[in-house]
């Protein structure tokens, strides 16, 4: 059994500096990652792209969709360890190499075929981009994320001890660098901690800094 859940759509480059946070803590304390999807072109598919988002939202966000099905194809063919290589993979090209600015948000999805050579995965699983027979996963997905934290909320939602009692599940948290070391262990049980504090539904500012990827 996982000891945490995450959540989450490679094209949000908060989600992906959480999920670099979650592996520090895993290495240092053994735990096990399940990785799930949230799909933001689902999650906002009542919006109104050219209203509510800035340029190039609709590409990023249908660009996130693609590469989450490629995602639930690696799951579906090489299992939870393969999606981890994949999303670390896709994460470093889009995100630490500057490429969701460029090329994500015109719509070029090379990055696909690139991060599953760095992952060490078939090219053919590419073609899963193009076939919306995975969005049914995708869908019951970031459904099952929602129904843990509430609407209105995006990626990462990390669940805490999934399927026991002490199950606890939280959206973000949204940092802009990884914590590593001792300090990524004592925001792990700080934010835990916080998760299983009955009653507690929200701890938010919206002052933050640009992402750090390094």
């Amino acid at each position: 059994m996982a000891d945490v859940e995450f959540f989450f759509d490679p094209v949000c480059p908060w989600a992906w500096i959480t999920s670099r946070w979650a592996v520090e803590v895993a290495d240092q304390r053994g735990l096990h990652i399940d990785w799930k999807f949230i799909c933001l072109r689902m999650v906002n598919a009542d919006k109104d792209y050219e209203r509510d988002f800035a340029p190039g939202y609709v590409n990023a966000h249908g660009g996130g969709q693609k590469m989450l099905r490629v995602a639930a194809a690696v799951r579906a063919t090489a299992g939870n360890e393969a999606v981890g290589r994949y999303y670390g993979a896709i994460g470093t090209e889009l995100h630490d190499r500057g490429r969701s600015a460029s090329e994500l948000r015109e719509g070029n999805l090379s990055a696909i075929g690139d991060a599953l050579t760095g992952a060490g995965l078939p090219a053919e699983l590419a073609e899963a981009a193009e076939d919306p027979a995975h969005d049914a996963v995708l869908a019951a997905e970031t459904d099952l994320a929602l129904s843990r934290t509430g609407k209105d909320v995006g990626t990462p939602i990390l669940t805490f001890h999934p399927g026991t009692e002490a199950e606890a599940s939280f959206f973000g948290p949204v940092i802009n660098r990884v914590p590593r070391g001792e300090e990524a262990v004592r925001v792990w049980e700080a934010v835990e901690t916080l998760a299983r504090t009955p009653g507690l539904s929200e701890l938010k500012r919206t002052l933050r800094g640009r992402p750090d990827f390094t």
